[in-house]
């Protein structure tokens, strides 16, 4: 395999679904079940603070009973064992990355163990239940605090980083997206342009596939540990 300098590594639902995280996109996901605008939006969130804050305690809770897999341990492999950069750019606001041992991490979405204060504007970890009652630790107002993710209509994180980095990336691989969500879907044209290879490893061909210059299809759990092998070898 071409030796590279710079990688850049996008990831999304699909590396987590194998670890039993459930997807909000998929046939089958949270948004056929629920109205994304009742608690994924500043909207929702205005109209019933404690619906949004229930939901997502449940999800909260969820990641107790899920543990990091094949495939987010292969990525933390290669950031400890590459000689060169690698950035993880995630969509997903689970913390498996970290539990897997990732440091170098972009939480474009947010992050669900997290609060963030809509009065002050800080941000606080926060593994456990949320509601309207909790004070924010910083300015200590109650009412403020929110899940710390990105809601439809609002700017993902750190975008001028990731732009940076994509534009000095030799390597560019997509894992686990459905190639259907902007910013993110849009990466790839931006690394063609910069010049890198970009790669797609995903269980089924994305919206995107076109886009990318090699494609490599089955389980994240197989595919990924044998593609950062490969790229360590």
């Amino acid at each position: 395999m071409t030796r590279y300098s710079r990688i850049v590594i996008l990831t999304g639902a699909g590396i987590s679904a194998e670890s039993g995280v459930d997807t909000f996109r998929a046939k089958d996901g949270i948004w056929s079940k629920i109205d994304y605008r009742d608690v994924a939006t500043p909207q929702g969130f205005a109209r019933d603070p404690d619906r949004v804050h229930e939901f997502y305690n449940e999800r909260r809770r969820g990641l107790v009973s899920v543990s990091p897999n094949a495939a987010h341990a292969a990525l933390a492999r290669l950031e400890r064992e590459f000689a060169g950069n690698v950035l993880l750019v995630t969509q997903n606001i689970d913390d498996l990355h970290e539990r897997a041992g990732s440091s170098r991490l972009i939480h474009m979405h947010g992050e669900l163990v997290r609060a963030l204060c809509a009065n002050c504007g800080q941000r606080h970890d926060w593994p456990g239940d949320m509601d309207v009652g909790h004070s924010c630790p910083a300015c200590h107002s109650a009412g403020y605090l929110r899940p710390d993710v990105v809601w439809f209509g609002e700017m993902p994180y750190k975008m001028e980083r990731i732009s940076a980095a994509i534009a000095l990336c030799d390597l560019f691989v997509s894992i686990g997206t459905s190639g259907n969500v902007y910013p993110a879907a849009g990466f790839v044209e931006e690394a063609r342009i910069a010049g890198a290879h970009t790669v797609e490893l995903n269980l089924e061909p994305s919206e995107g596939r076109s886009h990318f210059a090699e494609a490599q299809y089955g389980r994240a759990t197989e595919i990924v540990p044998a593609f950062v092998e490969k790229l360590l070898g």
